[in-house]
């Protein structure tokens, strides 16, 4: 004898898997927005189930916690970045150092900066909150160190820049963009955004073609 599935419920024309999708989402926005302007450390679980709509119990169905919100909301801002730093660089393989990393600077700056509260969760909210988080952050950091070190032996091969081991370097450059995209946020966005992607393009080439 066959057993027969279970109907799938519907509420409003929605499945039970589209109103999950929505309260997912709904929670993301809710972090973004609590996280990005009055910080992680200030927003409770039942803040974010207020401005989301939801219910504490609806919430665990999505997050084990507050740290899991969180390293969601910074996957999907640093996968953006990512994404379009490599689509900028799409079909540039030619281009000189200085132009690719312009171009590369401009597509993941924008992209983090594109939201004041994008730019407090991916620069300032995610640091030191638990070893969890933190190994988060820095399994990224790993990603980019990776990627920045094959650009700069990118440009050992093109002869812009003499080989040495570029690891170290690709660490202080993560870290001057993100004290510089912090400090021109805390101060208003005051210069412009160009101004600012110009002074890491110069960091970043000036940083590879060192002598070693």
């Amino acid at each position: 004898m066959t057993g027969t599935r279970a109907p799938r419920r519907h509420y409003g024309g929605r499945s039970d898997a589209q109103r999950r999708a929505e309260r997912h989402e709904r929670l993301m926005e809710a972090g973004l927005e609590l996280f990005g302007s009055d910080g992680y450390a200030a927003t409770s679980i039942e803040r974010l189930c207020a401005t989301a709509s939801v219910s504490t119990r609806n919430f665990y169905e999505e997050f084990p916690g507050r740290e899991a919100l969180l390293v969601a909301l910074h996957d999907r801002i640093t996968q953006r970045a990512m994404e379009n730093a490599l689509k900028a660089l799409a079909g540039c393989e030619e281009d000189p150092l200085r132009e690719r990393v312009g171009k590369m600077v401009r597509a993941y700056i924008n992209t983090t900066s594109s939201d004041p509260k994008w730019t407090r969760l991916a620069y300032v909210e995610v640091v030191g909150v638990s070893p969890n988080v933190e190994q988060h952050r820095l399994q990224w950091r790993e990603r980019i160190i990776e990627f920045l070190v094959s650009e700069a032996n990118r440009a050992v091969h093109r002869g812009e820049a003499a080989a040495r081991d570029f690891h170290l370097t690709a660490v202080a450059f993560i870290g001057a963009v993100n004290e510089l995209v912090y400090y021109w946020s805390m101060h208003n966005r005051s210069r412009p955004l160009d101004q600012l992607c110009d002074e890491v393009t110069r960091l970043a080439v000036a940083a590879i073609t060192a002598p070693s």
